[in-house]
């Protein structure tokens, strides 16, 4: 954004993300326990209206590497939540675009109406656009506990669309316009990827939002939410049981300790259950088919848990 030349990023050392149990330097890797269930994703498929430039999950209106998850699938994670009573609150939905999978209104329904929150990150262009008298329909019943978080990856046309695609950019402020007008809960998801500081970022959000009349507070973390940029090809530290002292941060704090993603794998006869929404692929983060199997402990095993989660400080729920 400053107009200056930055070095080339060091590409990662090829030793390091190795070893579930040890860093390259050989000292022992940091893991993370499950405290509680407070979040489920549900991964509806990775299909999606756009190809990004740099989508983690590599979603696009080809990648059908996970497919579209029923109602039915994602009914039973919600069944074994009230049978094991985890304390979780909140659904997830995420994608590819969530609404492009046929079920994505009955998954919203059902969520909604046994009392969690649900919260669907959507681009809020054409697929979602197209459900939009389901949508008031679930505002007139369930209010504020149904959040749509729209992806606006900068507030100028030029860096959203550098990411999201030429065109991308009127029809996105056409969905995020109307969810504003009928008065839906909305949050909106950036990218931190431009060079520019925090501040200077929230500022130029903030215009855009009093513009527009956009009910976002820009200087709410929850509300807008900058995403730390996302590359496993760039150099990272490993993350040591000796960095949560060092660095000053928990590992309550991190994603994995208190949600886990559901995924369907594209010709698998069930859903999987996986540690992140960011690793949707790794098996080394496949846990398990139910929720119960997957309690155990997650080793930060990948430049996502570093760059992201501990370093970033980055997380996909509300909190």
């Amino acid at each position: 954004m400053d107009g200056t030349t930055r070095p080339a990023p060091k590409p990662l050392d090829a030793a390091k993300f190795r070893d579930p149990a040890v860093t390259a330097a050989g000292e022992t890797r940091a893991h993370v326990a499950l405290g509680a269930l407070r979040t489920l994703w549900i991964n509806t498929g990775t299909l999606c209206n756009l190809t990004c430039e740099s989508c983690y999950i590599e979603s696009s209106p080809r990648n059908d590497r996970l497919a579209y998850i029923t109602a039915d699938e994602a009914r039973a994670y919600l069944d074994e939540i009230a049978a094991s009573r985890l304390p979780t609150a909140e659904i997830g939905f995420t994608g590819g675009e969530p609404f492009m999978n046929p079920e994505m209104i009955a998954m919203l329904e059902d969520a909604l109406g046994r009392g969690f929150r649900a919260l669907v990150l959507t681009n809020a262009m054409k697929p979602m656009q197209r459900r939009k008298d389901a949508l008031l329909r679930l505002r007139d019943r369930f209010g504020d506990a149904l959040v749509l978080r729209v992806s606006l990856d900068h507030y100028s046309r030029a860096l959203h669309e550098k990411e999201r695609g030429a065109g991308s950019w009127a029809p996105a402020l056409a969905g995020l316009d109307w969810l504003a007008r009928e008065g839906f809960r909305i949050d909106v998801a950036g990218r931190s990827r431009w060079g520019e500081d925090e501040a200077a970022s929230r500022a130029g959000y903030a215009r855009l939002f009093a513009a527009r009349g956009i009910p976002v507070d820009a200087d709410n973390p929850a509300r807008l939410v900058l995403f730390p940029e996302l590359d496993a090809t760039r150099d990272v530290p490993e993350i040591t049981t000796a960095c949560w002292g060092i660095l000053g941060v928990s590992p309550e704090a991190m994603m994995c300790a208190s949600s886990r993603m559901v995924v369907k794998r594209k010709g698998a006869s069930r859903p999987a259950v996986v540690a992140c929404t960011l690793l949707p692929y790794d098996p080394q983060f496949e846990l398990g088919g139910t929720l119960a199997e997957a309690t155990g402990d997650v080793p930060l095993n990948h430049p996502h848990c570093a760059r992201f989660c501990v370093l970033g400080g980055g997380a996909c729920s509300r909190g």
